[in-house]
């Protein structure tokens, strides 16, 4: 027995080589690699860091992976974001500058890591550094005309920027602005923190704790000042046909004053402009005038105010009855009957242009372009000769057309 086998054991080997090359072979045809790019970058997860050391260069937030893998492992790739995980470890690092390649993580067999971009990252890590600094207020515009802008608060006083030493060193102020221009009430708002290096340009990379201040300003008016609104004041009306659709008036809201306190005070909190002329108008105004202002105050600033009126026609509609019906592009040798003979129009448009309407500037006209002889179902088409008028419905909608050969008697169409 034992000589058999010795004498047979190459064409066992050969046997076992042969199956296992056969298994391999239906697997792989059922189940081909397949090699590409994932789908989606992976993102760079970071383990290890020192509390005490902080990252001073910029590092790949993602990386993009290309493995080969099974059609099947492919699926369970693709359908978990979280089963391709691309690691740096900082484990150990002491400050200075370090390249480490990224670990590729994969939980799915089996799979080959091809290529990964990029592979290796270079950074530097510096000791993290914090400083307290007072915060700065840089105010700019001026407030409105009669105002006054009182002594600022901030809230609080005092900020931390941490980052690496490096960077922090680069502080040398930290500040919050504000806009006042044109202010007139109360300024209340969190103000976020800048901080800059000594040439007033932002210092990237660190970090501000709280980012933000609670900035408030009190702002008065002084006395013999005063807001007021303006109220238009108009005259006449506009052209029959017509109507005002708005009249607005800019600034609505003026400022005025008086040597005496007293005068301003007295006003009711409105002033009118001089009269606006609305007299048979048929077209938008748009004019400056001035303000009628007791004797003693002034106004601020500009001396007139610009009043816009909107003048539009009135909208309405006309029933045009027993519009006669036009046979238009009928061919050679045929003859046309239409009933019903005449249609109701609706139109509409500006009162102004329909009163002016007559029948010569509509045209009902019915379309028989390319017809043969025979009984038609077709629709009317309105043309209106003056402009802004349009045309709503006709009445009816469709009719009935019978062409025939010249010569042939018609037949009547039944009403």
């Amino acid at each position: 027995m034992l000589r058999w086998i010795s004498q047979n054991y190459r064409t066992f080997l050969w046997a076992f080589v042969l199956s296992v090359a056969v298994w391999v072979a239906a697997v792989t045809s059922a189940d081909p690699d397949e090699t590409r790019m994932l789908s989606s970058p992976v993102p760079v997860q970071l383990i290890g860091q020192d509390p005490g050391l902080v990252i001073n260069s910029e590092i790949p937030t993602e990386v993009e992976v290309t493995l080969r893998a099974p059609r099947s492992v492919w699926e369970v790739v693709e359908a978990d974001s979280q089963s391709v995980q691309a690691i740096l470890d900082l484990s150990g690092l002491s400050s200075g500058e370090h390249s480490l390649d990224l670990q590729i993580q994969i939980n799915a067999r089996p799979v080959k890591i091809i290529s990964v971009s990029p592979r290796t990252v270079t950074f530097t890590l510096e000791a993290l550094s914090t400083q307290t600094f007072k915060v700065d207020l840089s105010l700019r515009g001026e407030a409105a005309i009669g105002y006054q802008v009182g002594d600022a608060s901030l809230d609080p006083l005092e900020v931390v920027v941490a980052g690496a030493e490096s960077q922090v060193q680069k502080v040398v102020r930290v500040r919050v602005s504000a806009n006042l221009s044109g202010i007139r009430e109360n300024f209340d708002q969190m103000t976020r923190v800048e901080v800059l290096d000594e040439d007033g340009l932002k210092v990237e990379g660190v970090t501000v704790s709280p980012d933000t201040v609670h900035l408030t300003l009190p702002v008065t008016q002084q006395g013999g000042y005063r807001d007021v609104a303006v109220k238009v004041n108009t005259v006449g009306r506009v052209a029959s046909g017509y109507r005002l659709t708005d009249i607005s008036v800019f600034p609505p809201v003026v400022t005025v004053f008086a040597g005496d306190p007293e005068l301003v005070n007295t006003l009711p909190g409105v002033v009118e402009t001089s009269p606006v002329d609305l007299q048979s108008a048929k077209e938008d105004i748009s004019t400056r005038v001035a303000l009628n202002l007791p004797a003693g105050i002034s106004i601020v600033g500009d001396q007139t105010v610009l009043v816009q009126a909107g003048v539009s026609p009135i909208e309405s509609s006309v029933t045009l009855s027993g519009e006669k019906v036009e046979v238009v592009n009928l061919g050679e040798g045929l003859t046309a009957q239409v009933s019903p003979v005449t249609v109701d129009v609706i139109v509409s448009g500006p009162l102004p242009l329909l009163d002016t309407l007559t029948r010569q500037d509509v045209r009902v006209t019915v379309d028989l372009s390319g017809l043969e002889a025979g009984t038609y179902q077709l629709t009317a088409a309105v043309q209106v000769l003056i402009s802004d008028v349009v045309v709503e419905s006709i009445l009816p909608n469709t009719m009935e057309v019978v062409i025939s050969l010249a010569g042939t008697p018609a037949v009547t169409p039944t009403p």
